[in-house]
């Protein structure tokens, strides 16, 4: 907020001692502080000791010249709106709202833009995949889930539909569901996603792009961890395996599950790819170039 210059410090002055008159000031302070998660935060933000700013809450007492000038910049209101009546307040608060909270969505976003920027081309990986990798929640396992790259708006995306269900049986421990975002930076594609379902888990998975004129198996780390037992982080080697960009869905989410690896129902060539071994020597896990 921009003040006006000290030539005009009398007419400031006086809109000052009408503040002693106003019964307004403490309901329009609650007003714009209800847009915060707490008065705790406003104080901190403020740097206004917090008893002293529940007297302003209360109507109590009244802020000096110098904290009515850091309220009025933190809120971003003019001295006079702040001592409006409380109606005529409260449709100037509503009308400046929806444009304050699509400044404030912008802050976290212009991040991902500025990747999305520096991201190269990935047209070449649109298409659905199998993904495969040893399950965190469940020792011994692997899962293939049904994974789709997707374009919109310019942006590249990311679905994946996981199925804990027993190839053999039939029975079903659970479902996840996941979105999320690609980057292609450096030579590497990144994916990161959240569990939309729940929203209680996020994944970040590194990949090796392909450098053959026929896309087939991708390869990489992730890292995460269980979504219903336990909170435990780990890291894990992940193959996508390459279908299509025009397939049967339904017929391939029939062929996800929960595998054992003994069972001879994923090809040994994957899971070759997915064990994870630190080889002697080493100290983080990792997978070679292929």
């Amino acid at each position: 907020m921009q003040f006006r210059a000290h030539s005009r410090i009398d007419a400031g002055m006086a809109s000052y001692y009408a503040l002693s008159m106003s019964d307004d000031l403490h309901r329009n302070l609650s007003l714009v502080c209800g847009y915060f998660p707490s008065i705790a935060e406003v104080c901190r933000k403020l740097g206004i000791n917090r008893q002293q700013f529940n007297k302003y809450l209360a109507g109590s007492a009244r802020p000096s010249r110098h904290n009515m000038r850091r309220i009025c910049d933190f809120f971003g209101v003019s001295e006079a709106e702040l001592l409006m009546e409380a109606g005529q307040f409260e449709e100037i608060i509503a009308l400046r709202r929806k444009p304050v909270q699509q400044e404030e969505l912008s802050r976290p976003l212009r991040h991902l833009d500025r990747l999305y920027q520096r991201s190269q081309s990935l047209e070449k990986y649109l298409g659905y995949y199998f993904r495969y990798f040893y399950s965190f929640g469940n020792p011994g396992r692997v899962i293939r889930s049904l994974a789709l790259i997707y374009r919109e708006d310019g942006k590249h995306y990311w679905k994946n539909i996981e199925v804990l269900r027993d190839p053999v049986t039939g029975r079903s421990a659970g479902l996840n569901k996941y979105e999320g975002v690609l980057f292609y930076l450096a030579d590497r594609i990144y994916i990161m996603e959240y569990e939309s379902v729940e929203m209680n888990t996020i994944t970040q998975a590194t990949l090796y792009p392909s450098h053959r004129s026929r896309l087939d198996t991708l390869l990489g780390i992730q890292t995460g961890g269980p979504t219903r037992r336990g909170r435990k982080p780990g890291a894990s080697k992940v193959a996508l395996e390459y279908l299509g960009r025009d397939i049967d869905v339904r017929a391939a989410l029939k062929r996800t599950g929960l595998f054992d690896p003994q069972d001879g129902l994923i090809r040994p060539e994957i899971l070759k790819l997915i064990e994870n071994r630190i080889e002697p020597g080493a100290f983080v896990l990792d997978v070679d170039e292929p």
